[in-house]
């Protein structure tokens, strides 16, 4: 005689006393952060900034009314009206439309440039904590060398050889900021280095390669992200100043700073055009700055303001 199905059938266990728990503990522990968050107006203010950033960067072609390099000669030096928000430059070009296209070239700047060093710092900063002490100081000489020299005279010194463009200025910010996460992501892998569950792995056999990747990049990428938030209008701002100097973005492509530069030839006639190539970046460095020291109180209460 057959058994019914329901009588053989293996019950389902019920989640041990500690995964229930465990989950429930976690998820209030999300929510009591994302509280925190929301009520501390800067975070909110900088994420609100953080979000105006990228849209109109990234929307641009949309919202912007004018093509940004487009002459209209007759209406040069306009001041600021419903047909051009922020007025027109020399040449005619709507100002508005040139900011709201330079946004894309600090956007482009500032994700590829944190993107890689953060990386980049990452593996030499774990490498640096983790390995011998020969190879930490002779990285630590590197970072230290890099952070001595100033990024303006690096600039003029790479555009000599090479000739200004966007490559130049990405590859001097990612040179510039490598050690500022090198050095984070050292300091907390040195932390971990003894730690016992670092010492069993390696009591049981592990590769180092696998330590590092599975045990101290977790625990170490979480500051680093931080840090990339408080470094975006640091490498927004170099991007800038060198276009302002004439080495970084060539016209006519749009920039900030050469917005800024051609504003600055004209400002005792045309003072829009530097309130309209200033104020994207008094915003943007408000925005990430903001965000980045809200993240940095909830993820890092040590670290945070004395509320």
């Amino acid at each position: 005689m057959s058994v019914p199905p329901s009588e053989t059938a293996i019950p389902e266990m019920p989640p041990g006393p500690a995964d229930g728990p465990g989950r429930e503990s976690a998820g209030r522990e999300r929510r009591d952060k994302l509280r925190r968050f929301l009520s501390d107006w800067q975070g909110v203010t900088g994420l609100a900034l953080v979000v105006l950033f990228f849209a109109s960067a990234i929307l641009a072609p949309w919202l912007a009314p004018y093509d940004p390099n487009a002459m209209d000669i007759p209406a040069r030096m306009s001041g600021p009206s419903l047909a051009h928000l922020a007025g027109t430059d020399q040449l005619g070009r709507d100002t508005f439309s040139r900011v709201l296209h330079g946004g894309r070239v600090a956007l482009y700047i500032a994700s590829i440039g944190v993107s890689v060093s953060l990386v980049l710092g990452l593996v030499l900063g774990m490498v640096a904590g983790f390995g011998p002490r020969w190879l930490d100081s002779l990285l630590l000489l590197v970072f230290d060398a890099v952070r001595s020299f100033p990024a303006i005279i690096l600039a003029l010194a790479t555009v000599a050889l090479t000739g200004p463009s966007l490559g130049v200025v990405l590859a001097i910010v990612i040179v510039t900021t490598i050690p500022s996460y090198a050095r984070v992501a050292r300091t907390a892998t040195m932390a971990l280095r003894h730690t016992e569950f670092i010492l069993a792995e390696r009591s049981l056999g592990a590769s180092t390669p696998r330590i590092l990747l599975h045990h101290v990049m977790p625990n170490v990428i979480g500051p680093l992200l931080i840090l990339a938030a408080m470094e975006v209008p640091v490498v927004v701002s170099i991007e800038a100043g060198l276009s302002f100097l004439g080495i970084g973005v060539l016209p006519p492509r749009s920039s900030w700073g050469t917005i800024l530069n051609e504003g600055y030839l004209v400002i005792r006639d045309a003072p829009w055009m530097v309130v309209a190539g200033g104020i994207p970046l008094i915003l943007t460095t408000l925005g990430f700055t903001f965000l980045g020291e809200a993240l940095r109180d909830i993820f890092d209460p040590r670290m945070g303001r004395e509320r």
